[in-house]
């Protein structure tokens, strides 16, 4: 069963986001053991603004391509290269290492908490 990690919140897309500024954003475990193998991470480029619920990048696996949601709305400020050299790093790490990229929010859109997303999800709630 996916796990699901407290203290951030959650899109339906499987994105999560943390409260960090800039905010950090990732997909989650639920999503990662979906996807299986990850082989491929697209993600925006630095000074790109991302708004939320649209399409800003992509991630792909051994079983099939998916499309990446932005949680929030903002400047992109960083990326995360270890990702785009290590894919995998989302399977392994999807709440660490596998953070896609930072930023700086002018809006949210919907999100859950860890429950909501768990309970909606079918996964545990843990750190």
């Amino acid at each position: 069963m996916s796990k699901v990690q407290t203290g951030l919140r959650y899109s339906v897309e499987h994105e999560w986001v943390d409260d960090a500024s800039p905010a950090g954003v990732g997909v989650s475990q639920v999503a990662a053991d979906a996807l299986g193998d990850v082989v491929y991470v697209e993600l925006p480029q630095v000074g790109a603004v991302v708004t939320a619920g649209e399409v800003c990048g992509e991630i792909e696996s051994t079983k099939s391509v998916s499309e990446l949601y932005s949680p929030v709305t903002g400047e992109v400020v960083e990326v995360n290269e270890a990702v785009v050299a290590d894919p995998a790093l989302v399977n392994s790490d999807p709440y660490g290492a596998a953070w896609l990229f930072r930023v700086a929010v002018t809006e949210e859109g919907p999100l859950l908490t860890a429950e909501e997303y768990a309970a909606q999800n079918d996964a545990t709630v843990g750190d």
